[in-house]
């Protein structure tokens, strides 16, 4: 009897994520945050603020209110767009200008705009651009620094296309965890979060930790800009295949992550 055909793949969905830094008393720390233990995907993990695209991220009267990217596509523009809104959403940090002004918002109306828009963007009550529209603001994307493009491997069952951006983190924002999706939050050294990670005190998911040995290898929020915009952005699809140890995931030298090839950890069911 002939066994019945696969389904096909399924489609990875659009998403952002970004990691903020800031140049903390021992060097280099990123902000991160602790998935809620519900959350299906990612449960527990430690994470860079981001997520999937909504679609008020691709509207062309949210699109007229970037600065700084130049020519790039619509979904380029799109991903920016959700990446700042993530940020806002998930810890409070807004990437974005009065319009025509040269200086992100303070922190007296950030504060005025997370108490009237934050709940309502997370909940989908209410799409970025009414905020850009109501306020006169515009999204700060040339703040914003292509890092990394992960896509969820095809054998799994929940799979998304992600692009990772880094950005220097106002010192006037204080970030702080959303307390829905997210239950804790931490500013790290990524050497630090990599060493807690391979301790057993944090779950970090592949690409996460993989992502954080890079950005290791900066000194300073300077440094580590500099680095990504002359770093090639490769897309990492990891291929799983059985080798003599069990099975591992493969991934493109080029990425320039140093290895190839990874043991895929109980988290990596979650890529």
């Amino acid at each position: 009897m002939s066994s019945a055909p696969k389904p096909p793949p399924a489609t990875p969905r659009l998403a952002a994520t970004v990691l903020l830094l800031r140049d903390g008393a021992d060097g280099l720390e990123v902000f991160m945050v602790v998935r809620h233990h519900q959350i299906d995907f990612a449960a527990g993990a430690l994470v860079f603020p981001g997520g999937k695209l909504a679609p008020g991220d691709s509207e062309a009267a949210v699109h007229a209110r970037c600065s700084g990217i130049g020519e790039v596509s619509a979904e380029q523009r799109a991903l920016r767009v959700a990446a700042i809104r993530e940020a806002f959403e998930e810890c409070g940090v807004l990437l974005a200008r009065q319009r025509g002004a040269a200086a992100l918002v303070g922190p007296q109306r950030l504060a005025a705009l997370g108490a009237r828009y934050r709940k309502p963007l997370e909940t989908g009550e209410a799409g970025i651009g009414q905020m850009l529209e109501a306020e006169d603001l515009e999204l700060a994307c040339d703040a914003l620094v292509p890092f990394a493009h992960w896509i969820t491997p095809v054998n799994m069952p929940k799979r998304f296309d992600t692009h990772f951006y880094l950005a220097a983190a106002p010192a006037d924002h204080l970030a702080v965890h959303d307390g829905t999706e997210h239950v804790d939050s931490v500013w790290l050294r990524p050497a630090d979060a990599i060493a807690e990670g391979e301790a057993g005190t944090r779950t970090i998911i592949p690409p996460t930790r993989l992502n954080l040995q890079v950005l290791a290898q900066s000194r300073s929020v300077a440094q580590a800009l500099t680095a990504a915009r002359q770093r090639p952005i490769v897309t990492v699809l990891p291929v799983p295949f059985r080798g003599p140890e069990g099975v591992r995931m493969r991934i493109p030298a080029e990425a320039g992550y140093g290895i190839t090839e990874f043991v895929p950890e109980a988290a990596a069911s979650k890529l």
